[in-house]
């Protein structure tokens, strides 16, 4: 053994045995969350953990123990080359994974059903169900470059970096992105769920400890990625009622002026606080229309008056928009010229054995510096 080896040994005894009281401090927020939907899914992962471990531990075990029987220095094991098959080993080796198989996707399908983002919350916490009346807090989410805007509809306030949740109270989320796709992750809330450009993505969660925790972006936007975080502050139905209150009394106005702002790219944005909020801001940012002069996406797919409905406010132009290439006729649709446009009539019927009937697009070959364009002399 050379002396590297030697001296190798004992320090990784000494890191194996290290680790655990290393990582003992660290808090496993994904396993021990603050809300019920992050709590119910760190369940599904440990109870998937333990239907796969029912076959990997006893696999393990058996593999050490045939190569110690069996070994080729142990003359007393049983010697059977001529052995080839086991009918209890055979029902052995496949009802056991089998059956496991059918637990996990009977436990997989009952949890992405219960557990699915869009689905509104059925509980609080474990045996307390929502109080009677109590509707959801709608809190509408933006990812910016690079940046988190959170809008508060019912309140009438944004913030810019800083999400702050009543603790036992149900939240809807609404999320969409101002460029490029990212995802809204707070561990100890909820799994993560994407938001995108143009479109909308919902999240149903609660939280149901006080205190702060992080949230992050959980996937790569680009250079401002890494600073892609905010607290999340877990507070009671008092404090989260002050807030409000405090965050209206900062001032700011969140308008479509100040959201182009706030559009542009920058890096590690410290939190801001909007006092009051343009109505319909959201649903023109996910309709990509908050910039002058921009039709707005579900008004390009209506026909006639339903385009002139959301013109107006976006346009500025009233009594003017666009249908959607769905919503024209036949005849309405153009084709833009290229290469490969049929040009003319084929010549299959006037010449059947036509080199040209080979070309299914009747492609006119280009003109090129010193060749002629197709159909020229």
């Amino acid at each position: 053994m050379t002396p590297f080896r030697r001296a190798l040994r004992p320090t990784a005894l000494i890191a194996t045995l290290a680790a655990p009281l290393i990582l003992g401090g660290c808090d496993l927020v994904v396993m021990n969350p603050s809300g019920d939907v992050a709590r119910q899914q760190a369940d599904l992962i440990l109870w998937s953990v333990f239907l796969m471990l029912l076959i990997i531990v006893p696999v393990m075990i058996l593999t050490v123990v045939f190569a110690i029987k069996y070994r080729a220095s142990n003359t007393e094991s049983e010697y059977a080359p001529d052995w080839d098959h086991s009918t209890r080993i055979e029902l052995v080796i496949w009802s056991a994974p089998l059956l496991i198989i059918i637990a996990l996707g009977a436990l997989t399908w009952l949890t992405t059903h219960q557990l699915d983002p869009y689905r509104p919350l059925d509980r609080i916490a474990p045996g307390k169900p929502i109080p009677a009346g109590q509707e959801p807090l709608e809190i509408q989410v933006v990812s910016l470059d690079w940046k988190w805007l959170f809008i508060y509809p019912e309140q009438g306030v944004a913030t810019v970096n800083e999400l702050v949740l009543p603790a036992d109270r149900q939240v809807r989320f609404r999320l969409t992105s101002s460029s490029v796709m990212n995802t809204f992750y707070v561990p100890a809330l909820a799994g993560m769920i994407y938001t995108m450009p143009g479109m909308e993505t919902k999240l149903h969660a609660v939280m149901n400890r006080v205190g702060t925790f992080e949230g992050v972006s959980a996937n790569y936007s680009g250079a401002g990625f890494s600073d892609m975080r905010f607290p999340t502050l877990s507070v009671d139905a008092a404090g989260f009622d002050q807030w409000v209150a405090k965050t209206k009394a900062a001032g700011g106005a969140l308008d479509a002026t100040q959201y182009l702002t706030l559009e542009k790219p920058s890096e590690k944005v410290p939190a801001m606080h909007f006092g009051t909020v343009q109505a319909g801001l959201f649903d023109r940012i996910v309709q990509m229309c908050v910039k002058p002069g921009t039709a707005c996406g579900h008004g390009m797919m209506h026909h006639g008056a339903g385009a002139q409905e959301v013109a107006p406010a976006v346009n500025n132009r009233p009594g003017e928009g666009a249908d959607g290439a769905l919503m024209k006729s036949p005849d309405e649709m153009k084709t833009s010229p290229h290469l490969t446009h049929p040009h003319g009539a084929p010549a299959g019927h006037s010449e059947p054995g036509a080199d040209s009937n080979r070309n299914m697009t009747r492609m006119d070959a280009p003109a090129y510096p010193g060749r002629a364009a197709a159909g020229e002399a």
